[in-house]
């Protein structure tokens, strides 16, 4: 379950620092790595010169009052655009400084070579180090579960109340440090030198000492200061025609022309619409690596999903055991029993579990603690040969899998698959179930049958992933026929049956090959290589560290349904950049009819077409202009933070919505924002 944090935009601790980091954010230093605003302030910095020669006896500039309030219109826009950003910074920090709480010094008991326990401090444990747990510890350090089993709470962590169960062996041995055991005990092997833990990378993360600009931002930033370059060189051609035509412009005048026409808006917003967007992942309890990752997201071709736990609940449970003709019922669940001994997945414990609930011969179940005895080894369950059993130590070998998997054994063994178990494979997998092959010494037994069920909601979820044009493709370890049946049921695309590590590797290296963004997520270290080869790939808090490490966002809350919200978080981060920047240059035609007849109605009166707006005089033109032109920043610093609304109605509808409302918004508001402006400053003038 996801837990949202609080999305309360500007608390007042957070406006506080923000202010004073508008000021500190002054720094040319700082400035010059946002060209449009880098060259505001050149401005601003020409007009505090101008009011300074004007103290001084200048007079050809105007008044000193008319000038002083232009240069503060401009240092006000500066700061607003400031501001912005540091909000956006401020947010992040605040959540930084939570999860900073969790990372405080707590005891840890390690375990030394000899078997002793020595109390040391969480700072001194060094990568494979092993540390014990109790019941009310604070796990010291990033880990993973070597021995035991243990509830714990990750709230500190994730949000989410609910408590967790962590357990050595499979998918979910991974624990984090700062979170705390609530019962039972657990032996951790340390995964991360101190400093490099999970916690201290989300630190540095979320307080954007790694924030890099994404490329997206880098060419917008780049077109935005191609942009400035051309209105630097039309303002400096104006100087000629103006005393041609014998009508002198003021420096002010010059530079709120400039100002105003280039694009300041999304250049002051630019930066915190990134940062935003991170920290609206963070919100979602997601980590991103890099501000890219959250961008790629919002333009994602194809959405890779595990069947069980994302699409299905996840909770596969044995129902039946169908035992092949010529095998009595009793033998075949005992050997079902034995062959699920070293399965230590949900599903291995539900066929133990469904044993002991049906009805079978007392001596039966009195035998299976005697052959559990007679066991030699166990054989783990891998997803290459996606079985798991156990040999006897008189040799009989128990195995159940795939259907596949077992064929394969039985025919390479020279052993026929039997008929009735064929068919009743067929009968599960159509119905939607999940069918188990057992085999003993070589030769089918019978099978059980798994049932799962299918998530509320996911055929509407994946209908609305549908509209955003992308292709959602399901990856499960079922044969086809029950592939097919999940897949038409749930709504998804397509699927991969019978998958293997490499299938997903191999599937997202094909999409990627034809010109397509994949995203996927994971939590085993099977999964490790197709995370990193994803353009997102999506890793599990509670996944091993080799997914988390490959992968480039973490998922806290462990939510394998949790990818189609980050796809969304994406879109939408791309989306306020993009009506943002429409609105902006929109803005600028606006202040072209606001400032340019201003300038030149008196010496050359054809232009009177021009001024539609029919503004007071040249200077409320302009002082209108520019106080538009700053104000507009704060106003908008709301919508960059939180994002435009985005709706899956398809990409050509959106464009077509975001053209009206912030291509023609950003035209008319412009006129309407500097009428109403001038008519307040002319009572002044």
């Amino acid at each position: 379950m996801t837990t949202n944090k609080s999305t309360s935009l500007f608390e007042s601790k957070q406006v506080k620092e923000a202010l004073v980091q508008s000021f500190v954010k002054l720094n040319p230093k700082m400035m010059i790595k946002n060209p449009v605003m880098f060259t505001v302030e050149i401005g601003t910095a020409i007009m505090f010169a101008v009011c300074i020669s004007i103290l001084m006896g200048a007079t050809d500039q105007g008044s000193f009052l008319y000038n002083l309030i232009v240069f503060l219109i401009l240092l006000a826009t500066l700061l607003f655009a400031n501001f912005a950003e540091a909000i956006a910074e401020a947010r992040g920090k605040a959540q930084a400084d939570s999860l900073r709480k969790t990372r405080e010094e707590t005891p840890a008991k390690q375990i030394l070579p000899n078997g002793e326990i020595k109390n040391i401090s969480s700072s001194a444990l060094k990568k494979d180090d092993i540390f014990v747990c109790e019941a009310g510890d604070l796990i010291a350090a990033d880990g993973e579960i070597i021995e035991g089993l243990a509830t714990i709470d990750e709230s500190a962590i994730t949000g989410e109340s609910a408590p967790v169960i962590r357990e050595a062996g499979g998918d979910k041995s991974s624990v984090t440090g700062g979170t705390k055991v609530l019962s039972d005990k657990i032996k951790v092997k340390v995964t991360s030198e101190p400093g490099e833990s999970f916690l201290d990378k989300m630190i540095a993360l979320v307080e954007g000492a790694s924030r890099q600009k994404t490329p997206n931002e880098i060419a917008l930033t780049i077109l935005l200061a191609a942009f400035t370059l051309i209105f630097v060189i039309v303002c400096v051609t104006l100087k000629p025609f103006a005393d041609y035509a014998n009508a002198p412009i003021t420096i002010a005048a010059f530079i709120a022309l400039f100002v105003c026409l280039i694009p300041t808006t999304i250049g002051g917003l630019l930066s915190a619409i990134g940062i935003a967007g991170m920290d609206r992942a963070l919100r979602a309890n997601v980590i991103t690596k890099s501000g890219k990752a959250v961008e790629t997201a919002g333009d994602i071709d194809v959405l890779l999903l595990d069947k069980t736990g994302t699409i299905t609940i996840g909770n596969r449970k044995a129902t039946n055991f169908y035992p092949t003709k010529g095998i009595s019922f009793d033998d075949f669940v005992k050997s079902a029993v034995l062959s699920s001994l070293a399965d230590d997945t949900p599903e291995g414990k539900s066929i133990l579990e469904l044993s002991e609930m049906i009805d079978v011969k007392n001596e039966v179940k009195a035998s299976f603690l005697q052959t559990t005895s007679d066991i030699s080894h166990t054989i783990k369950f891998t997803a290459e040969t996606r079985t798991s059993g156990v040999v006897l130590k008189d040799g009989t070998n128990i195995r159940k899998g795939a259907q596949d998997a077992a064929k394969n054994i039985a025919q390479q063994a020279g052993n026929a698959f039997p008929e009735d178990t064929a068919q009743q494979v067929i009968t599960i997998s159509s119905n939607g179930g999940t069918p188990l092959v057992v085999i003993k010494d070589n030769v089918v037994q019978g099978v059980i049958e798994l049932q799962d069920i299918i998530k509320t909601g996911m055929k509407e979820r994946f209908e609305r992933l549908r509209r955003m044009g992308i292709k959602t493709v399901m990856v499960t370890g079922d044969n086809p026929l029950t592939a097919k049946f999940i897949a038409e049921a749930a709504g998804v695309d397509d699927f991969i049956a019978e998958a293997k590590p490499e299938d997903k590797m191999n599937y997202i290296r094909k999409e990627q090959a034809e010109g397509r963004l994949v995203a996927m997520m994971g939590d085993g270290t099977n999964d490790a290589p197709a995370l990193a080869q994803a353009n997102v790939g999506v890793a599990m808090n509670s996944g091993t560290q080799a997914a988390k490490e490959a992968g480039n966002m973490v998922d806290l809350d462990n939510d394998p349904t949790k990818l189609i919200e980050i796809v969304e978080i994406g879109k939408q981060l791309l989306m306020t950049r993009g009506t943002l920047t429409t609105f902006s240059i929109a803005n600028d035609v606006a202040k072209y009819f606001a400032i340019v007849p201003a300038l030149f109605i008196t010496a050359i009166p054809a232009l009177q077409g021009l001024n539609i707006m029919h503004l007071d005089s040249p200077e409320s033109a302009i002082l209108s202009a520019v106080i538009f032109n700053a104000i507009i920043i704060p106003i908008l610093i709301p919508l960059a933070l939180k994002g435009v609304d985005y709706r899956p109605i398809g990409a050509s509808a959106i464009l077509k919505r975001n053209l009206l409302i912030y291509g023609l918004g950003g035209l008319i508001v412009p006129f309407i924002g500097i009428k109403v402006i001038d008519l307040i400053v002319a009572l002044f003038m």
